[in-house]
């Protein structure tokens, strides 16, 4: 693991681990982060997966309005927060290999290894999506967004790759404390008050 702190960190840590794990078990095989447009490694060199990330956003279609409470044991609400919000990470995932039949196999076995899973599994998770533990979706093969298609091969170069997009939740914000529960049934109490007052 890298260590990152952040959810795109931690988003980064779950892929490469999904990879090692799925596809490339037993093999020396490196799985690397590699920024958009660099030229990963020359030709001859030892096979290797990049993982490029070249678009996030907000997954507007898991937000959710209003706040969630946090009870006691007794039932009491103790705190209110908002939900968490999520993000899209969409990756460009390439293989650079000493021979093309090389990369296409790799590439194979790193496609079966993604489809077979709809979340990343929980134990591939680290910091605050561990912590979270709620389903971070992911999805393999499906064309880029029309309006990032261009980028999604600007970044992949002439290679083929297969593009993968994690929605993963951020932590919100730490919980609002709220007043403590009623014990006593409201009352009015008066107070009876004795003399008068002269005018002012």
């Amino acid at each position: 693991m890298s260590g990152q702190d952040g959810v795109i960190g931690e988003a980064d840590d779950a892929l490469r681990e999904l990879i090692r794990r799925g596809a490339l078990s037993g093999s020396k095989t490196e799985v690397l982060l590699s920024a958009p447009g660099q030229e990963p490694s020359a030709e001859g060199a030892a096979p290797a997966v990049h993982l490029r990330l070249y678009d996030i956003r907000e997954d507007l279609g898991k937000r959710r309005q209003g706040m969630i409470n946090e009870t006691n044991a007794d039932g009491a609400v103790t705190a209110r927060h908002r939900p968490p919000r999520y993000v899209s990470l969409s990756y460009a995932v390439t293989v650079r290999a000493p021979e093309p039949e090389e990369e296409h196999r790799l590439l194979g076995t790193i496609l079966r290894a993604l489809l077979a899973h709809d979340t990343v599994p929980a134990d591939h998770l680290t910091g605050s999506l561990a912590e979270l533990g709620l389903p971070v979706a992911l999805v393999a093969a499906h064309p880029p967004q029309e309006d990032r298609a261009f980028a999604a091969a600007s970044v992949a170069g002439a290679r083929p790759f297969v593009n993968v997009v994690i929605s993963a939740p951020i932590k919100p914000e730490t919980p609002g404390p709220v007043a403590p529960p009623v014990r006593k049934p409201l009352g009015v109490h008066a107070e009876e008050r004795h003399g008068t007052e002269g005018p002012g």
